[in-house]
């Protein structure tokens, strides 16, 4: 049943996956450093302020907090060992055949900015620049299997949306 009177809770979304971000020692920069990065050889005039700009941007748009709070979610559900088998083995191991970690983030973020954005999405996939990388190797720090695709899709949008501004 759809309760009309629900007000969505934009802030407390927003809140809830920055605080996440804090814990597993991710700030905005380094999200919007991923961006600068890639789109600074398409926008030689670039500034890293509007990099950071683009990246809360996106961070606030409804569908994207609602596929990251639900890949956030997998996450810490795998970290406690609370998915049911396999899915908690497959999750736990970021089995590469799985696909459901990129589908979520490229579908549901990314893929709102369009094909540069998709484009984007897959390079950093590939790649795995800044903070992606250490999320991609690190051992023992909990399960990070939807974050460093949610992270990825992030800087991907908002590389899209400065490359739309500059088009």
């Amino acid at each position: 049943m759809n309760n009309r009177n629900f007000k969505y809770p934009d802030t407390a979304a927003y809140d809830s996956i920055i605080a996440y971000f804090e814990s597993k020692n991710i700030k905005l920069e380094d999200i919007a450093s991923i961006t600068y990065q890639m789109q600074l050889q398409f926008i030689p005039e670039l500034k890293e302020e509007e990099a950071m700009s683009a990246v809360i941007d996106v961070l606030h748009k409804r569908e994207v907090m609602n596929n990251a709070m639900v890949g956030i979610a997998l996450d810490q559900l795998a970290t406690k060992k609370e998915l049911p088998e396999p899915l908690q083995s497959i999750v736990e191991n970021d089995a590469g055949v799985f696909g459901v970690d990129e589908l979520l983030a490229e579908g549901g973020i990314s893929g709102i900015y369009g094909k540069i954005a998709t484009t984007n999405f897959g390079y950093l996939d590939r790649e795995k620049h800044g903070i992606l990388k250490r999320l991609d190797t690190v051992q023992g720090k909990g399960v990070n299997t939807f974050l460093d695709d949610i992270i990825a899709a992030i800087a991907a949008a908002a590389g899209a949306k400065l490359a739309h501004k500059y088009a």
